[in-house]
């Protein structure tokens, strides 16, 4: 159990803005990110098939064309099968999230968790990626953000589809791991509770951050590190409010949101500390943290990422954020 072992490094790269989430990105633009990442040593890659209908896949394939496959991990996900008749990407019913992906291809894509589209969608990922084999499969946003009351009946189709298929693939060999990939702690705690399937590892996107962890705080982590299951840390920068956008929760920030972050940026300052390095190592201060994998579409951001990442943040800024009430007093810390 577990995946630190086969992960290269605690800073991944996550794909998500290459799927044109937000804008429309130039081709150029997306290849000449993914080869800062190589560049700046990033090994460890994520991607999804609803990341713009496939084009993150199919961006990211390209840009690792001629790559050594054994140097670097790649993970995608499953819960989603895209189709080759098209639909406007604007109207599409994505519960909390309406529009994230506008910008993206136009193929049409359906929900479908049950054993054939899981099988389906890792065979159409290998081939959008132009790849042989998939270490880290991920059973992708299974829960209340998107699927709204019908979250739990989704879930009961994944744990008797997706879920087996992927233990029975990565029994197999086929797969080195598989997890949950999703925004709410609610369906990790699910899962952690079943006797069988067993995952390995879980993706948690925006819900530990510096922002936002109280909740992941109270159960799911003691839980996961119990279990030796470890956790990927997803959007550490909180949908980029924490990095200098303006989206939180992949929408337009409320003020409360806004008036934290700057409370947060003043102290970051007073103690010369990135915000960067702040988010990065606090998500990854957690025993069951693996690693964090930020998102980006430019590639000055890669190098910002890399040096966030061993920037020296003095222990007074986490005393002060504490002192502050602006994280838990629950929460670890990095030591220096």
């Amino acid at each position: 159990m577990g995946i630190k072992p086969l992960l290269p490094g605690p800073l991944g790269f996550g794909t998500a803005p290459l799927g044109n989430m937000f804008r429309a990105i130039p081709e150029e633009e997306a290849a000449a990110t993914v080869a800062a990442a190589w560049d700046q040593g990033i090994r460890y890659f994520d991607t999804a098939p609803f990341y713009g209908a496939g084009l993150s896949e199919i961006r990211l394939g390209e840009a690792l064309a001629g790559r050594p496959r054994d140097a670097y991990v790649l993970s995608t996900k499953v819960g989603r099968v895209i189709h080759d008749d098209v639909e406007d990407p604007a109207a599409r019913e994505l519960g909390e999230k309406g529009g994230l992906f506008e910008h993206g291809r136009p193929n049409r894509m359906t929900d479908d968790y049950t054993a054939d589209a899981t099988l389906r969608s890792v065979e159409d990922s290998l081939k959008r990626l132009g790849t042989d084999r998939l270490d880290i499969v991920w059973v992708h946003d299974i829960a209340q953000d998107f699927h709204g009351d019908q979250w739990l009946a989704r879930y009961e189709t994944a744990r008797t589809g997706a879920f087996r298929v992927l233990q029975k693939l990565r029994d197999e060999g086929v797969i080195k791991a598989w997890g949950l990939g999703v925004n709410k702690v609610e369906p990790i705690e699910l899962t952690l509770d079943l006797d069988e399937p067993r995952p390995d590892a879980f993706l948690l996107a925006g819900r530990y951050t510096l922002l936002d962890h109280d909740r992941a705080l109270q159960r799911l982590l003691p839980a996961a590190a119990e279990q030796g299951v470890d956790m990927v840390v997803g959007g550490p920068y909180s949908s980029g409010v924490l990095a200098g956008g303006r989206h939180f929760e992949y929408q337009e920030a409320p003020q409360a949101i806004l008036d934290k972050v700057d409370r947060i940026k003043a102290l970051a300052e007073r103690h010369g500390v990135s915000i960067k390095a702040a988010a990065l190592q606090f998500a990854l201060a957690h025993p069951a943290t693996a690693a964090v994998v930020p998102g980006a579409t430019r590639p000055s951001r890669i190098a910002e990422d890399v040096a966030a990442l061993h920037e020296q943040v003095p222990a007074a800024f986490w005393a002060d954020l504490r002192a502050e009430g602006l994280i838990s007093p629950f929460a670890p810390v990095p030591t220096v």
